[in-house]
This record gives structure tokens, sequence and C-alpha cells, in this order.
């Protein structure tokens, strides 16, 4: 797996998917969790090549010296030193998940060093945009028929009310999935993060800047891709348009019956969009 250096000294490594054309895409995981679950996002590798970045203290990079550099701001320049290592003057990039985060505090920072800018069930929390219980419930409603619902929703409700436990997070897992089969099963397991202390300092105090990152990116010239999934209770695709507002060039889609991992849920559907966009 090849490897470079951040500003601090921290060694991060990057996996590389297929050999596409033109610029690389430079993805970045939510979590913060090892970027493996990624895969290729679902044969998205045969219309781009990407690189797919372990965040610090994830997968293959090292642990920093420093753990309040694991902050979300903080990893703006990990991106900019992988860019640098690249060699293009200017990137293509998703995030998904939190790692939209990364990725628009990225944008804000470096606007004339983004080509595309595509944002996958993203977290808002960077831009201020608030998720509120009730709209977790009512996509959760929406699952009411499935076996595993009683539970799940009982559980969601006790995460909301604050009274939570590490089981009800657990519990709530199928709301995630657009299909909660083996396969969709297996890779909830493997998105995981297994770096606590990285989870946790993530958005520590300081982490976001929502008026800063919003007056910046409403210069922002690159054309940017929010894409929801229908049944996302992480990302409701209500956020995600609130989002889309947000930037001068973006277009909003939301794919139909997918979670929080579009790719797994719909594999075709989501490289057809994303590859256009991207083209």
């Amino acid at each position: 797996m090849p490897t470079f250096f951040a500003p601090d000294g921290t060694r991060l490594a990057y996996r590389v998917h297929g050999d596409g054309h033109g610029d690389p895409v430079v993805c970045i995981p939510g979590g913060p969790a090892d970027s493996r679950y990624l895969g290729d996002l679902g044969g998205l590798s045969a219309h781009r090549r990407l690189i797919v970045l372990d965040l610090r203290g994830t997968g293959r990079s090292a642990i920093p010296e420093d753990p309040s550099s694991y902050r979300c701001d903080r990893l703006v320049a990990d991106i900019e030193a992988l860019r640098n290592h690249l060699g293009p003057t200017r990137i293509d990039l998703l995030g998904h998940s939190a790692g939209a985060n990364v990725a628009t505090q990225y944008a804000a920072r470096h606007p004339k060093n983004v080509g595309r800018l595509a944002l996958i069930t993203p977290g808002t929390r960077a831009l201020g945009i608030t998720i509120t219980g009730e709209m977790r419930r009512e996509l959760a409603r929406l699952r009411r028929d499935e076996p595993w619902f009683p539970a799940a929703f009982a559980a969601l409700e006790a995460i909301t009310e604050g009274t939570g436990t590490d089981s009800d997070l657990e519990a709530i897992s199928p709301f995630f999935c657009g299909r909660w089969d083996a396969a969709a099963q297996q890779h909830r397991a493997a998105s995981r993060p297994d770096n606590e202390e990285a989870v946790a300092l993530f958005a520590a105090e300081g982490a976001f800047t929502p008026d800063a990152t919003r007056a910046a990116l409403a210069g922002l010239r690159s054309p940017v891709l929010l894409l929801a999934g229908e049944l996302d209770v992480n990302s409701p695709p209500r956020s995600v348009a609130e989002a889309a507002a947000l930037f001068p060039d973006a277009l909003l889609a939301v794919q139909p019956g997918a979670g929080h991992c579009p790719w797994v849920d719909d594999a075709d559907r989501f490289v057809a969009t994303v590859a256009a966009f991207l083209e």
C-alpha cells in the first residue's frame, strides 16, 4: 500500500483502485474508519482511478503523536499533503458520511485546488445543518413492514431520547442499509470504526466553524454533487437538500431505495450517477 507523510510527520496510507481516465479522484471515508469499506465504490474505479485515503489512526495509516490532530478541521492538511504527493494541481474530491465534513472544509480552505466535489450521503456538521430526531423517525417509519423494525425502532427512540446504549447502536444498523441481507450485514460490520479515540476527537471543540465555512463555500466555483439515500436515517435527504442550497453550482440526487452506502444497495445506479458527474 503506498504511503506519504502528513505535515506533522505522520505516515498515511492510501489504496488505489482502477486505472480509469483523467486525474484521480481522492476519496475520504467516514467513521473515521478503515477505508476498506469503500472498496472500489461499486465499480466506480472502471471510470476513474480512485485514491482512497486511510485517515490518520485508521486502516494502515499511523497513529499520530498528537491526538488532537484527529480533529476534523486539522485533517484538511492531510488532504492537501496527499494532493501535493499525487502531483495534480487540482483534484476531484469525494467524501462519504463524516468524510464529507473534511471534504467541505478542504474546499472552503483550498477552493482553487478542487476540480469537482462529490459528497455522498454527507455529514453536515461542518455546514451547521442540524438533523432532528423527528427527521430520523420519519424515514425509519418507511421500514415498518420489515421484520426487524420493532426492535430497531425502539432502539432508535432510545438513542433519540438520549437513553441509548451500545446495544441500541447495534440494533439500529438495519436503518443504515437499503436492504438488510447477508451482504449488507457483512458490509456494515466492516465499516465500523475501531479507533475510539479518533472517533471521539473528530468533532472536538473547534472542529467546525459553520459560518466561516458557509461564507467560503458561497464563492466556490467547482461543481458539487450531493447524493442522498432515500432511506438514510444518518443523512436524511432533507438535510442533504439543505446542504445543496449552500453551493453555487450544486446537483442534488436522491437514490431510490438506498441507505447510507448507496453503492452497496444499487451499484449500477450509484456508479451511473457519480461517473456522469465526474466526467
